[in-house]
């Protein structure tokens, strides 16, 4: 298995336990907002102190930034935060499965996206694949128990967050794989906690300044439930690096069509923890994304 594909299921791994964590904080003590502040106030700390130490330890200097890395880092980080409030957003709401699938459309717009900033590819095979694993997320979304037409479920509030979601992640997805790449390292790793570290920084005090303008007590509710929103920090970080270093290695479309794999971790996650059954219907969902993550470990 290549490195990056082993990266991108690690992130997704790690994506679905935070966002477990962060639907506990907005459903029990935390705004969107404030959730969303809750998984950088603990990481950025992690990720720069990382980020000092390696370069300390191994006597090597800060690596430098061709051009566009700050555009790059900028973008990304804006497009993440507003990504994740509107997913946030989304776990308040019915028709959450809808709303959720529709953040996948990252896949197909991570392929134009990548393609137009930054003039990645995606084979025919690779594109087929990518379309596979999103007919699967399709399947696993649709709940013949929704009394609504499925065309109404299409245009609900839930369903118009997770379009606008997707597409902010994808943005996101493309931006840090142009960051990475404009990090001046021949390593991998080096791209990756560099650009994590900065990224990180700009989006805790972004979020601080605005919380402190709208809502200061909201900062103080995030420090209160640190036990909790500690773990959504760790868990993003680590989940975060995994991306970041995956990105460096491949291009968007295809780290985030593995990533698909979150959708049968949270399906895992729901029958160990609330002994739900599988349905026929969703047994057809996860072989339909492992099919697509099958053909991209042989295509890409």
């Amino acid at each position: 298995m290549e490195l990056w594909i082993f990266l991108s299921i690690s992130a997704a791994l790690f994506q679905t336990v935070r966002f477990m964590l962060q639907k506990h904080l907005s459903q029990v003590k935390l705004t969107a907002s404030g959730a969303t502040f809750a998984r950088f106030v603990y990481s950025a700390p992690v990720a720069s102190a990382i980020a000092l130490i390696y370069f300390w330890q191994s006597g090597q200097a800060f690596p430098g930034f061709s051009t566009g890395f700050w555009a790059y880092a900028i973008v990304g980080g804006t497009a993440q935060i507003t990504a994740t409030v509107c997913t946030v957003l989304l776990f308040g709401r019915r028709n959450f499965a809808v709303g959720l699938t529709l953040i996948k459309v990252a896949v197909l717009l991570a392929a134009l996206f990548g393609w137009v900033m930054l003039g990645d590819r995606v084979s025919l095979l690779g594109l087929g694949a990518i379309c596979i694993g999103f007919a699967g997320v399709l399947v696993l979304s649709d709940k013949s128990s929704v009394e609504t037409a499925w065309w109404r479920r299409l245009v609900s509030p839930s369903a118009a967050l997770g379009l606008l979601g997707g597409a902010l992640f994808a943005v996101s997805g493309v931006a840090y794989r142009g960051a990475t790449l404009a990090v001046e390292s021949a390593l991998p790793f080096e791209r990756a906690i560099v650009t994590l570290a900065i990224v990180t920084a700009f989006q805790l005090a972004s979020m601080a300044v605005w919380l402190y303008v709208r809502d200061r007590a909201e900062i103080m509710r995030v420090l209160s439930v640190w036990r909790t929103a500690g773990f959504v920090g760790l868990t993003s970080l680590a989940g975060s690096f995994c991306w970041f270093s995956a990105f460096t290695l491949q291009n968007a479309a295809y780290v985030n069509a593995v990533g698909q794999v979150e959708l049968i971790f949270g399906l895992i996650a729901t029958m160990l923890f609330f002994k739900e059954k599988i349905t026929m219907r969703e047994f057809l969902g996860i072989l339909l994304i492992s099919v697509s993550v099958l053909g991209l470990v042989i295509w890409s």
